[in-house]
């Protein structure tokens, strides 16, 4: 692997290497890496049950790295043996919403605490932003409505049990990205 070189004078950042379930979760690290301005490399599409130590490490050779570098695994906590393999992996942060992504999305909007599906989740979002909402895909609506309301959705998340419908811990990127923003 090659490392990058320290420059003189400046303060490296870690680069975040997100893997990722699908589209919707590449679409919203997409926005988190435009909003923040950090190195962020996305690995979309990776497939729950092909995902190991080894696969990381394949999909990081060739590239940059360092040793702030940090993983994160951004899957939907829908199906248990996906996230049971996902919690084998060592030297990388879970990032879990169950059932869906789209429920992190749900938290800028209210407290949801009743069980529900994927589906009750899209069909939420459509009646808040008024206006269909369609996975892969974030318009202007939705990002306004992250960007203004992320530290009620950060507390509304902190207050569900992980791996639990309903519950996601997208906070703790976000948190991340945060910090390091603060720092620069």
């Amino acid at each position: 692997m090659s490392k990058r070189n320290r420059p003189k004078g400046r303060r490296i950042n870690p680069t975040y290497w997100v893997f990722c379930e699908g589209k919707t979760e590449a679409a919203y690290v997409s926005y988190l890496r435009s909003k923040y301005r950090l190195p962020i490399e996305i690995i979309p599409k990776v497939a729950g049950s092909n995902i190991n130590e080894v696969f990381i490490k394949k999909s990081k050779q060739g590239k940059p790295t360092h040793q702030k570098d940090k993983d994160f695994l951004m899957f939907d906590g829908d199906v248990a043996a996906t996230v049971d393999n996902l919690k084998k992996i060592n030297n990388a942060q879970l990032i879990v919403s169950n059932p869906s992504i789209e429920l992190w999305f749900l938290y800028h909007y209210k407290n949801q605490m009743a069980i529900l599906s994927s589906d009750d989740c899209i069909r939420e979002l459509s009646n808040r932003n008024k206006n269909t909402y369609k996975k892969g895909l974030i318009d202007k609506k939705l990002k306004s409505k992250l960007d203004a309301d992320c530290p009620k959705a950060c507390d509304r998340a902190k207050k569900s049990i992980l791996f639990e419908n309903p519950s996601s811990n997208a906070y703790i990127l976000v948190e991340e990205l945060e910090k390091i923003k603060k720092e620069k």
